[in-house]
């Protein structure tokens, strides 16, 4: 047990050094750009608008409620149907956080593997909804904007100290679902038997990847939180494909969030964002230790 809490504290310390250092980042980016310039942007331009959505997801730091928002301030500004379903997708999935967290844990052939599948599911998932006449299932959104002026870019020196700001209050409310996920992958290292683990959900287990993907849709935990949990999984003998199967269905569609849509979509998007998600999570459950 002592050294499952020497790894693992290990591992929490490195999750906060990164986290912190690309946090600081996308503080630096959006005070540079603005979320209004970066609406903007998606609107229009050589770029097709389902990639700018899914760049865009790429370095937004949000949790699956967190692009709710977001997205209502796109739809109601005029982005397109696709640009839109591809950041909603993308962004608790791809953030750059997650990317790296990925890295350090599992290693860059994964991360490589993980970023490709969830990525050509975001640009192919919308592309789909609209061949099925989905945008048509979008509610009338309303917005209350935010009134305050664009602050002009006043340089790298006189930005730091608010991107330091900023990226603090984006890292403190993870403290503690990233500390309790340490502590619950420590357990698991620690206690949970090798066998009785990939007896349920190993990788000979055809089951584990849906029904790892089914059941983290309820659990709404932040994928940075599952990382360490699923990297303890992964060692007690869970099959790699059944861990990010939780973690992307964990990650991509919460409960929370899919009540919140209903406030956005009717009932047959909302239906088909899920299914969308689930069949992300196991198609990134089955190939990743396939390609990987």
């Amino acid at each position: 047990m002592i050294h499952a809490v020497q790894t693992f504290g290990l591992i929490l310390v490195q999750l906060l050094v990164l986290f912190s250092l690309i946090s600081v980042l996308v503080a630096l980016v959006n005070r540079r750009f603005g979320p209004d310039r970066i609406q903007s942007w998606m609107a229009d331009g050589r770029l097709p608008g389902p990639v700018k959505g899914l760049l865009l997801g790429a370095i937004t730091p949000f949790c699956s409620c967190s692009t709710l928002p977001v997205l209502a301030g796109m739809l109601k500004s005029g982005v397109a149907f696709r640009t839109s379903m591809t950041f909603l997708i993308s962004s608790p999935l791809l953030d750059p956080i997650i990317v790296a967290g990925v890295v350090l844990l599992f290693g860059w052939r994964i991360a490589l593997v993980y970023t490709v599948v969830t990525a050509a599911w975001s640009l192919l998932a919308p592309l789909v909804w609209e061949r099925l006449g989905m945008a048509s299932q979008l509610k009338r959104v309303k917005v209350v904007g935010d009134d305050s002026t664009p602050r002009p870019w006043a340089g790298l020196r006189n930005e730091i100290r608010p991107a330091l700001g900023e990226a603090w209050a984006d890292l403190r409310p993870l403290l503690v679902p990233m500390v309790l996920g340490v502590s619950v992958g420590a357990f698991i290292y620690g206690f949970v038997s090798q066998d009785q683990l990939a007896a349920v959900a190993g990788d000979d287990k055809p089951w584990a990847v849906p029904l790892a993907a089914v059941l983290g849709v309820p659990l709404y935990v932040r994928i940075e939180t599952m990382l360490p949990i699923g990297l303890a999984l992964s060692s007690a003998g869970m099959g790699l494909g059944a861990v990010f199967a939780l973690m992307i269905g964990g990650a991509g569609a919460s409960i929370p969030e899919i009540s919140m849509l209903t406030a956005l979509f009717k009932p047959r998007l909302v239906v088909t964002f899920v299914v969308t998600v689930i069949g992300t999570a196991i198609a990134a459950g089955y190939l990743i230790p396939l390609i990987a």
